[in-house]
């Protein structure tokens, strides 16, 4: 049985080289589709080329990519809208001897909760897509 298992292995020992020339413009097109595609080396990649073997390559939805860069933008302006909200209170409280001021800055703490609350909401669905576009 070892005997077996030793002579397939001796069978599958790559021992001819191939040495072989190509222009900067041939192996920047080359090291493209490698880069595209699944296989762990170069080399892999050339011999199942030149084998004519299946290649698995990636494959980047561009539709999503183009919906996760509105998103990062989208997300990045949430949190602006929150830090100006935030700013906008904290300097209300300032005023809050003023009886006036004092009633309208209680009544919108309830929605700056809500507001923040959204934020936080919308942020963590971009971080579950930006997770899930990352696999992909």
């Amino acid at each position: 049985m070892k005997k077996r298992y030793m002579m397939k292995e001796q069978q599958n020992n790559r021992t001819r080289w191939l040495h072989l020339r190509l222009t900067p413009d041939e192996f920047e097109r080359l090291q493209n589709l490698y880069n595209k595609s699944t296989c762990p080396k170069l080399s892999d990649f050339a011999r199942k080329n030149l084998l004519q073997k299946p290649i698995v390559m990636k494959y980047r939805n561009e539709s999503l990519d183009a919906l996760m860069t509105e998103l990062i933008q989208l997300k990045a302006q949430l949190s602006s809208i929150g830090n100006n909200f935030n700013q906008a209170v904290k300097k209300l409280h300032t005023l809050a001897h003023i009886s006036e001021f004092r009633h309208w800055i209680m009544a919108y703490e309830s929605e700056k909760k809500v507001l923040l609350d959204s934020i936080d909401q919308i942020k963590k669905h971009i971080q579950n897509l930006a997770e899930k576009w990352l696999q992909s």
